[in-house]
């Protein structure tokens, strides 16, 4: 079954108008799921209509695809954890951008000789496609914890990297002037493949959320040049939207993390400082606590701010939180959130872990939002956060984190860190908040430290 030119064009006008819907519910934690809901659409029409108007493969294997795929969907959805979530989203970055390269490498060799625009499409859907796949694996390994997290590189890095570039393009130049030369489209693969390796590995796990948005961009650049060697509309606008906003996102992770775009597109890792001793800040000045001396604090506030981090995530303590925050409620309490930008391992990391424990959207209120209202807060409860609110972003000139914009809680009547010890976040800094007069450190797994403050709530 095939249908008009006319009417794929218009299924394919209904498909963007959908994504670009999608992409503007996703924005708000309200929306998401009808975005969400809205851009799948989009892409199910995309789907149907090409399968219909194109005899590409047997319909078997589309739906031997489908079925597979499918699967293998729904048992991830299923097993992995909220804390892996980031692993999850940099896999499939690489799986988008290696579809990217497969769909070129494909149309390549099959020994249609498209026009100059179609050549240089190819040559970009298998250079930008092979370095998202390496340096998407990358970024999972390091968040897997495969490989180590650390910045790793070598003398000469920048030089090497640069010259796998201007080979690439030279290559591409090259298969423009002269098409369907094998060996050389093998050289930009594999020039392309060590480049991704090469540019992701030197930034640090504390720059992995930036990392994250900025693969997600190239995934979606890939994809649109696919879709101009394919001629195919829809795939051109879709892959065109998730590059512009992959790439938004990442300018706006930067901002957050003051960090250089430019930096980041090539690999570039931030200078660290001069190192800090972690026992001339904390030494004689850690106040210890436990659940029922911070249950009486709080029994006497009128407003606390929640600030969740990373540590949170890994302890699945989201559902405990919304029941000690129910409880605070229940006294006559205000609540709310303090949702920095890059708490976690990826953009909106705490907006979904906290969604999944039905915390009403209103609470979340973002950095800036919430930064003017900490010194009117009674008590600020950090829950595993840690770079994001360490005060040497502001203080210390000689850190590699200072003008990163920070939640400051430091300023709160009463903060409260819950967390297992005073090792340091991703940026790998003591945090001299722990040691600041107004507070006090509650040592524990975060789950139980947050059951054994309600407990103590409700006991009273």
């Amino acid at each position: 079954m095939q249908i008009s030119d006319n009417w794929i064009d218009i299924a394919y006008l209904i498909s963007a108008v959908l994504f670009v819907l999608g992409i503007k519910g996703l924005t708000k934690p309200k929306t998401a799921v009808r975005g969400n809901l809205l851009a799948a659409s989009g892409m199910g029409v995309a789907c149907v209509v090409t399968l219909l108007h194109r005899d590409i493969v047997t319909y078997e294997i589309i739906i031997g695809g489908v079925i597979v795929g499918g699967i293998i969907g729904a048992i991830l959805a299923k097993k992995v954890q909220m804390t892996a979530m980031p692993q999850l989203v940099a896999l499939l970055n690489g799986f988008g951008g290696g579809a990217s390269f497969a769909v070129a490498g494909a149309e390549f060799f099959r020994g249609w000789l498209p026009d100059t625009v179609g050549i240089i499409a190819t040559g970009i859907a298998v250079l930008i496609g092979a370095v998202t796949l390496t340096g998407s694996f990358v970024a999972f390994a390091k968040l897997q914890e495969l490989i180590d997290g650390k910045p790793m590189g070598f003398p000469g890095m920048k030089l090497v990297n640069a010259i796998l570039l201007l080979g690439s393009v030279a290559a591409i130049a090259y298969l423009v002037m002269n098409p369907g030369v094998e060996p050389v489209f093998w050289g930009l693969a594999i020039a392309a493949a060590i480049l991704g390796i090469l540019l992701v590995s030197p930034i640090g796990g504390a720059d992995m959320p930036v990392v994250i948005a900025l693969l997600n961009s190239y995934s979606g650049i890939a994809a649109s040049a696919a879709g101009f060697v394919m001629g195919n509309s829809a795939l051109i606008v879709t892959g065109s939207l998730v590059g512009a906003s992959g790439l938004i996102l990442t300018q706006i992770m930067c901002k957050a993390m003051n960090r250089s775009l430019t930096n980041v597109l090539f690999g570039v890792m931030a200078e660290a400082g001069e190192a800090m001793d972690q026992d001339e800040v904390y030494e004689g000045k850690i106040k210890s606590t436990s659940a029922e001396e911070v249950a009486m604090v709080l029994e006497t506030a009128q407003r606390v701010v929640i600030v969740p981090g990373f540590g949170l995530a890994m302890a699945q303590a989201q559902h405990a939180v919304r029941e000690m925050a129910d409880t605070l409620e229940g006294m006559g309490v205000e609540v709310e959130y303090a949702i920095h930008p890059v708490a976690g391992r990826m953009p909106g990391h705490m907006n979904v872990l906290l969604a999944e424990a039905e915390v009403s959207y209103d609470k979340l209120k973002d950095m800036d939002t919430i930064n003017p209202t900490f010194e009117q807060t009674d008590v600020a409860i950090v829950l595993g956060a840690n770079d994001v609110t360490n005060p040497m972003a502001r203080e210390d000139k000689g850190s590699p984190i200072y003008g990163m914009p920070i939640l400051n809680v430091d300023k709160a009547k009463t903060v409260v860190v819950v967390k297992r010890s005073l090792s340091p976040g991703f940026a790998g800094l003591p945090n001299p908040l722990f040691a600041k007069d107004n507070t006090l450190m509650l040592f524990g797994d975060g789950k139980g430290a947050v059951v054994d403050i309600t407990t103590a709530l409700k006991e009273g």
